[in-house]
């Protein structure tokens, strides 16, 4: 003869791991993507940083330079997802005056805002929205530069 079956616990397994995995996986899938933004951002401003000063010594003046060099930076933060205005993003600093003088040194310095994803604007007091994302590469000008 059969034992009669209790309705106890059936099913109750299935859904304590239902709860659990997304008590988990939402963090987790939720730092994952910030993560992603980070790093796309930290790409993006080394890159632009880089480009930018490379671009602005070579250039025959400091007009055409800074074009140059906000066009590069504006390149490297869309090439990531961002956009930022570049002319913003960019601080250019020479160490000697006039800014292209042979021997001397160009600095960009690239500042880019990464928003957290989802967070509400309510929630703004508590939690910062927004982590700063920046780089800074020096390019050197030319010593043998003839200058224009």
């Amino acid at each position: 003869m059969r034992a009669p079956q209790t309705q106890g616990d059936d099913g109750s397994a299935v859904l304590e791991f239902l709860a659990l995995a997304l008590v988990l996986l939402i963090p987790l899938v939720y730092l994952v993507l910030t993560l992603a933004r980070l790093e796309a951002a930290t790409f993006a401003v080394e890159g632009a940083a880089r480009e930018a000063a490379r671009t602005y010594v070579v250039a025959d003046g400091a007009d055409e330079g800074a074009e140059r060099a906000i066009a590069a930076v504006g390149i490297a933060l869309r090439d990531q997802g961002f956009d930022d205005d570049p002319a913003q993003a960019l601080t250019l600093t020479c160490s000697t005056s006039p800014c292209l003088a042979p021997g001397s040194d160009v600095a960009a310095r690239i500042d880019v805002r990464v928003p957290l994803p989802f967070v509400p604007m309510f929630v703004r007091d508590v939690v910062p929205l927004e982590i700063l994302v920046s780089a800074e590469r020096v390019a050197p000008v030319d010593t043998y530069r003839t200058t224009r």
